[in-house]
């Protein structure tokens, strides 16, 4: 039977699939259930009642907690709102409107990131919507292309910042190299106040037995007397309830400072009953890490499922690959030049929403029309598996013209 033929029939199973993002299952998000009972009292342990106004930059147990899962000094941790990515959006607020600490406003003058690609929509669209350019950057085994990354920062006083994954990147489930990490911390760069948007989404998020580490970018940056440079951001969205869950952010005191004063004035403090019943369910690294094996123990069938299935159908082709992520939520499949856009389409015909094609680039134009973001965690492992098979069969269709 032709690919057509296999294609057609199998737009008949009447599949509705819905994988653009990479959301946890109701399974993962029930291992967190304990949540709604975990609050045995509204009293923090400096005495704060958590039904009151006040604390911006988090309670103290809250900070602890987060300050013990991202190895940094809890002094040096806000712990602030449902998502991370709330966070980035502020501080680049703060850093075109105000400035970072001692420095001007960035919107005085053009604005440039440099965006390792292919990455996270919601970085791109967060630069497009505020008028920041964006350069792309290639990336490798080890990161991004850092020397060219060295190059620009060393020649544009415009480049202001970097967007980083460091950890099982979205989509390519790269790891930062110690070597990678030791370069963004010391290189040059034209613009003083340049920022490295450290964004550590999937720090606990493991699929393979051995759980990898990333060199620690504040230290890196401490010791290459550049302690400003880097501002981390974490939350529990993948952890506990994604949609319910606390951020944080670590940097340098004087970022912490600079956040704490323009954070003020948009809030007169975050959820603080979250924090509590976040504090005592998560408890401690060890706890988080035995909730994090349970997580990928619903995880890893799936992913396995689609390279298994990618292997099937599309193993030998002529330029085309996939990735085999050691962690994190997403496969990057790569096409030859020109399918990816058509093959994404196919799939929405055969019941299958992927996220769109170039959406991994910035302005979501992908300059060879060749990578396709594949989030595994959020259908059944039967549903999975047919949606792998429609994905690989529309591949195949794209190619035949």
């Amino acid at each position: 039977m032709s690919y057509q033929a296999q294609y057609q029939a199998f737009k008949q199973l009447g599949l509705k699939l819905d994988m653009s993002r990479g959301k946890p299952a109701p399974e993962q998000l029930d291992l967190s259930n304990a949540l709604t009972a975990a609050l045995d009292g509204y009293i923090a342990a400096d005495g704060t009642d958590a039904r009151n106004y006040g604390g911006t930059i988090g309670l103290p147990e809250a900070r602890e907690l987060f300050g013990q899962l991202l190895d940094v000094p809890a002094a040096q941790v806000v712990v602030d709102s449902s998502s991370s990515l709330s966070l980035m959006h502020d501080v680049i607020i703060y850093s075109l409107l105000n400035g970072v600490p001692g420095h001007a406003p960035w919107v005085q003058n053009p604005v440039t990131f440099l965006c390792p690609v292919p990455g996270y929509d919601r970085h791109f669209a967060i630069c497009e919507a505020r008028g920041i350019k964006m350069i792309n950057i290639p990336m490798n085994e080890q990161g991004p292309d850092m020397d060219l990354v060295e190059k620009l920062v060393a020649e544009d006083a415009s480049i202001k910042g970097m967007w980083i994954v460091p950890k099982y990147s979205n989509p390519g489930g790269v790891v930062y190299s110690d070597a990678v990490v030791q370069r963004l911390a010391a290189m040059k760069t034209a613009a003083p106040d340049f920022r490295l948007m450290w964004d550590d989404a999937y720090r606990f998020h493991h699929l393979g037995a051995q759980k990898l580490a990333v060199a620690n970018i504040l230290d890196a940056c401490a010791k290459a007397g550049n302690p400003d440079r880097a501002i981390v951001f974490a939350s529990s969205s993948k952890v506990s309830w994604a949609g319910s869950g606390v951020a944080a952010l670590a940097a340098s005191p004087a970022n912490i400072a600079w956040w704490t004063r323009h954070a003020g004035l948009r809030s007169i403090g975050p959820d603080k009953i979250n924090q509590l019943r976040h504090v005592r369910f998560l408890k401690d690294l060890p706890t988080v890490e035995t909730l994090m094996e349970q997580h990928r123990q619903l995880l890893k069938p799936k992913f396995d499922a689609v390279l298994e299935q990618f292997q099937a159908c599309l193993g030998g082709v002529e330029g085309v690959s996939w990735t085999r992520p050691e962690g994190g939520y997403f496969i990057d499949l790569i096409t030859p030049d020109g399918a990816a856009r058509r093959t994404v389409a196919l799939a929405k015909e055969a019941g299958i929403t992927l996220t769109p094609a170039g959406a991994a680039f910035p302005y979501g134009v992908d300059p060879k029309d060749r990578h396709i973001r594949i989030a595994p965690s959020f259908p059944s492992l039967d549903e999975i598996n047919k949606a792998a098979q429609g994905i690989a069969l529309s591949l195949r269709v794209a190619l035949e013209g």
